[in-house]
């Protein structure tokens, strides 16, 4: 498969596992059609049951290279699930059944369950949804019971980007003798390819190059997210560039660039002392020659980190961080 996708061009990510495949590739109007031939021309993927395939028009491509690997499992839950599980434990709600749940139902009845990370509910979610109460999805091990004590009766709809993650996790929820759990068929990319209607908040988390992309129009976008320098609402995201952080964070691109790229000023502290930093175009120094240089030669670190740590606090002059500590992800309550 490899050698096929990158003789023609196509650039992204495949995952082959014992549950399934799951595959994120961008190309042109011809080679989508190219590789849906190969498909159907290979025995091991012929007439797959389940087969979804979702696409989204793109002015460019959003991969470096072409990957396909093996995996276990595709969605790391230390739960694998076989095909025949899958048929008889899963339960799909379509996006049509979700709109007119979303438009029509009683919020009493039902519950909305986000099963991406949390920053990702926080800068975007459906209508009524709440957040899954994990950081790691293996934690749903934990939170099965927490989930039927406190939903009771409620049908539960859960989603996540393309739904490969909530399948599976309605396998091992409707197994164990729940059986109200179900997965929005398709993800979020399915609901929003087909129905703009203001029921998702904010823009889209995409895992390429994009990042992010913004969902609806001028007047059904809703923006959610809030900066993490100002609290203000923006749909923009980014990575704190000390290294050992690296936290995911709703921002304001012109805060983010104004603190220096950093979440938090312990962040910026530490990578002035260590000089883990990732290389951003817009700052001048090359940290991994620093880290080399004081490494070759001891006696020049003091004199190095001076210089960065004054480069520092000229940029920094006048910005205060609103948060002292690391912004990393941490639970938010799903009112388990």
């Amino acid at each position: 498969m490899k050698q096929f996708l990158s003789g023609i061009g196509v650039l992204g990510r495949v995952f082959i596992g014992e549950e399934g495949i799951s595959a994120t590739m961008t190309g042109n109007d011809g080679q989508v059609p190219a590789i849906k031939l190969y498909l159907n021309s290979r025995p091991y993927f012929t007439d797959m049951p389940n087969l979804d395939i979702k696409s989204t028009k793109v002015s460019d491509y959003h991969f470096d290279k072409m990957i396909v690997r093996y995996r276990r499992e595709i969605v790391a839950l230390d739960y694998p699930v076989t095909a025949a599980q899958v048929e008889q434990y899963r339960q799909d709600m379509s996006v049509e059944d979700f709109k007119q749940l979303l438009d029509h139902g009683d919020p009493d009845t039902f519950v909305v369950l986000d099963m991406r990370n949390n920053y990702e509910y926080l800068l975007w979610h459906f209508r009524y949804a709440v957040p899954s109460g994990t950081v790691n999805f293996r934690e749903m091990h934990a939170l099965r019971d927490q989930y039927a004590d406190t939903f009771g009766n409620k049908q539960v709809i859960m989603y996540c980007t393309g739904g490969i993650r909530c399948e599976k996790l309605a396998v091992l929820l409707n197994e164990r003798w729940f059986t109200n759990f179900y997965a929005l068929e398709g993800g979020v990319v399915k609901y929003v390819n087909t129905y703009n209607d203001g029921n998702w908040l904010g823009n889209l988390y995409t895992f390429d190059g994009r990042v992010s992309t913004y969902v609806g129009d001028s007047t059904t976008h809703t923006t959610i997210g809030e900066c993490n320098y100002t609290d203000k609402l923006t749909d923009s995201v980014a990575n704190c560039r000390y290294a050992p952080c690296n936290a995911r964070l709703i921002c304001n691109m012109s805060e983010y660039r104004r603190h220096l790229w950093f979440c938090c000023s312990d962040c910026m502290e530490n990578a002035k002392s260590d000089l883990f930093v990732k290389p951003i175009k817009s700052d001048r120094w090359d940290y991994a020659s620093l880290r080399t240089q004081i490494q070759t030669d001891p006696s020049q670190q003091a004199s190095i980190l001076d210089a960065v740590s004054k480069y520092y606090a000229k940029r920094l002059e006048g910005v205060v961080y609103k948060h002292t500590i690391s912004q990393k992800e941490d639970y938010i309550d799903c009112g388990c």
